[in-house]
């Protein structure tokens, strides 16, 4: 399945998008997009940028990570079922004048919503740590392998009772990170708003690289899909609960801190404030039981049901504009007439951000929706990409 891209040289008008939340302003260029089948739409990005479809799986493309050998691998969890046809591939073969991949191939299949991997030097051995919904498992990797070989070690296992589990199996995903020689996992909670049963729920783990030491590092954290570490900080998105509207609460991005917990869900962020959640805090009491006190404000504050998910930081990145910042990929809501999310964000400051990637949406209907974005990686100081999980599309983006 080929996707073309082509700049529209008949535009004579930038776009200037100015987020609410945000002062800063960015211009935004339209490029046009033309999917499978002749649909296809604008995507609207920073003046002298240009964008290409680099690479296209057809399914559910998640998070990315290079390898030790820099070469690009990508999780595809297939569909938004619980299900165990999830795959990784590798992207190979770049082409410099097409700015795509010539070559895609599955390294590894019949996987566990696989959400996001990790490569990781342990005692001087290469190992590729695979995070599923009921396991973590890590594997020797050697440098140009085609396919995932190996038995696997299993270091850890996760709540894995479907989507129909009677206590709630929300939040399949597990995101993985690493800093300072430990392995960190959040776990996502099992329900909308509910008191856990299960201590693993709603929290990042820390454990040692081969699995041992395992501890709570944080606790209270809903579903953060998104976690990294940078200047000795874990970074991470918080998705916040469902059915209190169109506005509350806010989904968030910020840091974690160990022995901390982030308030869910007896806690909510709006617009600078920490509410309590009353129909939570009434559970508690009847249950007698304790809640925490109310957690730190976040460091930047989205819109309700934006749904943020990858990030990276662009340390060094060679334009001005975004050197040193935080993107973000707000996935959307499942609810498209809400027009929330479905772009690329810049972190400008404390609270302040401002739209740098948009036209996935277009309209008020999901065949309106052109795409998800779901991860965002800076690949050298001139270009990054971004992956779309509604379409299977791995954008590449450059100056």
């Amino acid at each position: 399945m080929i996707l073309r891209v082509s700049r529209i040289l008949s535009y004579s008008i930038l776009f200037c998008f100015v987020f609410s939340y945000g002062y800063s302003q960015v211009l935004l260029q339209p490029h046009r997009i033309v999917l499978p089948g002749g649909a296809s739409f604008n995507l609207n990005i920073p003046k002298g940028y240009h964008v290409s479809v680099a690479a296209n799986v057809s399914n559910r493309l998640r998070f990315l990570a290079k390898s030790p050998d820099n070469r690009l691998f990508a999780t595809d969890m297939y569909n938004r079922g619980d299900n165990k046809r999830g795959r990784i591939y590798l992207f190979e073969d770049w082409d410099d004048s097409a700015r795509q991949f010539r070559k895609k191939t599955v390294f590894a299949e019949n996987l566990h919503n696989p959400n996001q991997i990790l490569f990781y030097t342990d005692k001087g051995t290469h190992y590729l740590y695979i995070a599923e919904t009921g396991k973590l498992t890590r594997y020797e990797y050697r440098a140009g392998e085609k396919t995932l070989k190996g038995e696997g070690q299993v270091l850890a296992r996760f709540p894995d009772y479907g989507l129909d589990y009677k206590y709630g199996g929300w939040h399949l995903t597990r995101s993985i990170t690493q800093h300072n020689g430990k392995i960190y996992v959040s776990v996502g909670s099992s329900c909308n708003a509910c008191i856990e049963k299960e201590d693993i729920r709603a929290s990042v783990i820390e454990m040692n690289p081969d699995g041992s030491g395992s501890r709570t590092y944080a606790t209270g954290v809903r579903n953060s899909v998104g976690i990294k570490w940078f200047n000795n900080q874990l970074w991470a998105t918080f998705m916040g609960r469902d059915l209190l509207g169109p506005d509350k609460p806010e989904d968030l991005f910020g840091t974690i801190e160990n022995g901390k917990n982030y308030g869910w869900p007896f806690y909510l962020q709006y617009k600078q404030k920490i509410y309590p959640d009353k129909a939570m805090m009434d559970s508690a009491a009847k249950n007698n039981i304790k809640t925490p006190p109310p957690p730190p404000l976040a460091y930047c504050g989205f819109k309700a049901h934006t749904a943020p998910l990858g990030f990276d930081k662009f340390t060094g990145f060679s334009d001005p504009l975004l050197k040193d910042k935080f993107l973000v990929a707000l996935h959307g809501s499942t609810t498209v007439s809400r027009q929330r999310g479905n772009a690329v964000v810049m972190i400008t400051g404390k609270n302040k951000y401002v739209e740098v990637v948009t036209g996935f949406l277009s309209g008020k209907t999901e065949k309106d929706r052109h795409g998800r974005p779901c991860d965002v990686m800076m690949n050298d100081n001139h270009s990054f990409f971004v992956t779309d999980d509604k379409n299977g599309v791995l954008y590449y983006i450059w100056r």
